[in-house]
């Protein structure tokens, strides 16, 4: 069973930017030097406390912190957010309890009291072994930081890990992935998610690559790159879930399976966004505004809207096509059923039991494939474009 509800907590602080990040973080010099995690923590109990109310008694089934970097709250932050998170909302008794942490805010310490705490899980942003690849993506920590931090949370009791990797950054090899690889499979790490590195507008990244100082990604490359992890991986017993994600028996993160099979979760803290039925709503990004909102008795929340079913139609198809399973074919209309055997015969969609379901070279082309499926459903003549 997929967990249905689900606590999502993001937390907006990081020690410094790293060049391709466009998430809703803030380094202190941002913030204007002032330290704002106490108010926040604060800020943070509040919006548990008034969501109890909203979620009609449901208990979460997983949580997960994420960021940002939750890790520079140390375990005793973190291990205070859990505590609230039990007080309000409530969690199931075999509840799935992930923080992101950065390896260099890590230390055996912190993995012990998280484990104290109750957390289950450990998702560690690795992104590449290779240091030039680091340089350019600006992270902080060593290469090697990141299998040393797996270690510990292992000897802390965790046993599940998972590994971040970015690829496709400008001046990687073929060689430099496979030496990532190669440690992270020697890791014994469970989960492993690779996404493609994608150059944000307003970002400094994006800004090097409008001034030619960095190459763009090149899709053919992208491309290449992702068949040579999946192929490593699915040879070491790691098996894809989801388009960006691999684990080995037991090591799924159902928290994402909550996003991408359409359920519920309640997203708390700066910018979080949330999902209710038919409800979709996110909160006030910064966090002095976050914090002065709650502090005057009021959700945080910035816009709201109403999702239609052809809302809901799409993000199914969008989301569910992503996941190993696919979607039950009678989802679609009938009006797509000339671009379904479009991409079966081209080895691209396969039908199997009532599912429709991406192919390995159908996960290449996703985005695509997804995105024609629910245009002919629209318009049953649009040519396919892939």
């Amino acid at each position: 069973m997929t967990a249905d509800f689900g606590l999502y907590i993001h937390v907006p602080f990081c020690a410094t930017r790293c060049g391709y990040c466009d998430f809703n973080t803030y380094t202190p010099g941002e913030l204007g030097g002032q330290d704002l995690v106490s108010g926040y923590l604060d800020a943070l109990d509040r919006e548990l406390e008034l969501a109890a109310a909203q979620v009609d008694g449901r208990q979460a089934q997983t949580v997960f912190i994420g960021g940002g970097t939750p890790s520079l709250l140390g375990a005793q932050g973190l291990a205070r957010i859990l505590s609230t998170a039990r007080r309000t909302i409530g969690l199931a008794p075999d509840a799935e309890v992930t923080t992101e942490s950065n390896p260099e805010s890590t230390s055996p310490e912190f993995f012990a009291g998280l484990r104290e705490a109750g957390f289950t899980r450990i998702s560690l942003g690795m992104q590449s072994a290779a240091s030039h690849v680091l340089a350019v993506l600006e992270r902080a920590h060593t290469p090697g930081r990141a299998f040393a931090a797996v270690r510990q949370a292992r000897e802390a009791g965790f046993d599940h890990v998972n590994l971040d990797m970015i690829y496709g950054t400008p001046g990687e090899s073929d060689a430099d992935v496979h030496h990532t690889l190669d440690l992270v499979l020697d890791s014994g790490v469970d989960h492993v998610s690779a996404y493609s590195l994608i150059v944000e507008d307003g970002t400094r990244m994006a800004r090097k690559v409008h001034k030619g100082l960095l190459p763009a990604p090149d899709e053919d490359v992208l491309a290449r790159r992702y068949e040579l992890i999946a192929q490593r991986l699915e040879g070491h017993g790691y098996q894809w879930y989801e388009v960006s994600n691999w684990a080995l028996e037991g090591g799924r993160c159902e928290h994402n399976r909550i996003y991408w099979q359409d359920g519920d979760w309640w997203g708390a803290g700066p910018g979080a966004h949330s999902h209710l039925g038919q409800r979709r709503f996110f909160n006030l990004k910064h966090p002095r505004r976050y914090i002065e909102t709650l502090a005057a008795g009021q959700l945080p929340i910035a816009e709201e809207e109403t999702l239609t079913a052809t809302d809901r139609h799409t993000e199914k198809i969008m989301l569910g096509l992503r996941l190993r399973e696919g979607i039950p074919q009678g989802w679609l209309d009938g009006a797509s059923a000339d671009t379904q055997r479009h991409y079966i015969a081209r080895g691209l969609l396969e039908l199997e039991q009532g599912h429709l379901r991406l192919t390995k070279p159908g996960r290449l082309l996703a985005d695509g494939i997804i995105t024609d499926l629910l245009l002919a459903e629209e318009s049953p003549h649009a040519t396919p474009t892939a």
